[in-house]
C-alpha cells in the first residue's frame, strides 16, 4: 500500500482516506491499487465492521489523474485499460463488501471520484461538497459503475442530465435529489460519519450483509426470485446468535447487544 492512502481502524470502524490532497486526490495507478488493497483489507479483517471512505484536504476525489492519463495516451494506451484493470475491481470490491460503507464527501467529487461515493451505502456531504459527472467534458462515457449506481440513486432522468450536461451539483441540491443522506458543516463531517459508522459497527453484522445482498440482488431479478433470495438470507440471519438475543432483549425492553454472528 502506498503512502497515498491512509488506513486506520478504531472501534470497529476502518477509515480509508485518499491522501493526495495536493491533487484533490486524483486517482493515479498507485492510488487505485492501494485503494483496492485497502478495501480488501477491510473485507477480511474481522475487527472491521463498518467503513468510512473520505479524502484528505479540500477534495474528496476528482477522478482520474489526467496528467498520468495524458502520458498514457501519448504512449499509445488508447484502449483505457485502467477501466477493467483498476476501476471495475474497485467498484466491485466496494459494492460487494458485506459491511456498511459510508462516504464522507468532504469536497469536490468528480468523474470516477464521484462514482466511488455512489458505490457506497450511505453518503454524508460537507457543505462544500459537490458532484460532477465530468466524463463528457473529456469526450468519454461513464465508467466506475456510474451508469448503474447513479440512476438507482436519483432516477434515470436526473442521471442523464448529470452525465450529459456535466455540470456540478452542489451539496444541498444533492440532498434534495436524494444523492446524499445529509449535509453537514465541514468541521462536523468526519465526526458525523464516524459516529454513524460506530453505531453500525455495533449492529447485527450478518443482518447488514443480508440487507446489502438482497437489495443488490433485487435490482436485477424478478419479485419471485427476490422473494426466494430473501428467504435464504432470512434463514441465515435466523440461525445467528444475534437474532434470538435481540428478540429477547426487545421483549425485556432492553437494548440488544450484537456480537456479529
Amino acid at each position: 500500500m502506498s503512502d497515498e492512502i491512509d488506513f486506520v481502524v478504531t472501534d470497529g470502524v476502518a477509515t480509508i482516506t485518499l491522501d493526495r490532497p495536493q491533487a484533490l486526490n486524483a486517482l493515479t495507478v498507485a492510488l487505485k491499487e492501494s485503494l483496492l488493497g485497502a478495501l480488501q483489507m477491510a473485507r477480511t479483517d474481522d475487527l472491521v465492521r463498518a467503513i468510512v471512505l473520505t479524502g484528505a484536504g479540500r477534495g474528496f476525489c476528482v477522478g482520474q489523474d489526467l496528467a498520468e492519463h495524458a502520458a498514457g495516451l501519448t504512449a499509445g494506451d488508447t484502449e483505457l485499460t485502467t477501466v477493467t484493470e483498476h476501476y471495475n475491481p474497485i467498484i466491485e470490491a466496494l459494492t460487494s463488501l458485506p459491511k456498511p460503507v459510508i462516504a464522507a464527501v468532504n469536497g469536490p467529487a468528480a468523474g470516477a471520484g464521484a462514482a466511488l461515493a455512489f458505490a457506497c451505502d450511505i453518503r454524508i456531504a460537507a457543505e462544500e461538497a459537490s458532484f460532477l459527472m465530468a466524463f463528457a467534458r473529456v469526450g468519454l462515457g461513464p465508467d466506475s459503475g456510474a451508469s448503474w449506481t447513479l440512476p438507482r440513486l436519483v432516477g434515470s432522468g436526473r442521471a442523464l442530465a448529470m452525465l450529459l450536461l456535466a455540470e456540478p451539483v452542489a451539496a444541498q441540491a444533492a440532498l434534495e435529489m436524494g444523492l446524499v443522506s445529509a449535509v453537514v458543516p465541514s468541521a462536523d463531517l468526519l465526526g458525523v460519519a464516524g459516529a454513524l459508522a460506530t453505531k453500525l459497527a455495533t449492529g447485527p453484522a450478518v443482518a447488514y450483509a443480508a440487507i446489502k445482498d438482497t437489495v443488490k440482488f433485487s435490482a436485477s431479478h424478478s419479485l419471485r426470485e427476490s422473494l426466494a433470495n430473501e428467504a435464504v438470507a432470512q434463514a441465515r440471519c435466523g440461525a445467528t446468535i444475534d437474532h434470538p438475543n435481540a428478540v429477547n432483549a426487545f421483549l425485556a425492553k432492553e437494548p440488544a447487544a450484537f456480537i456479529g454472528r
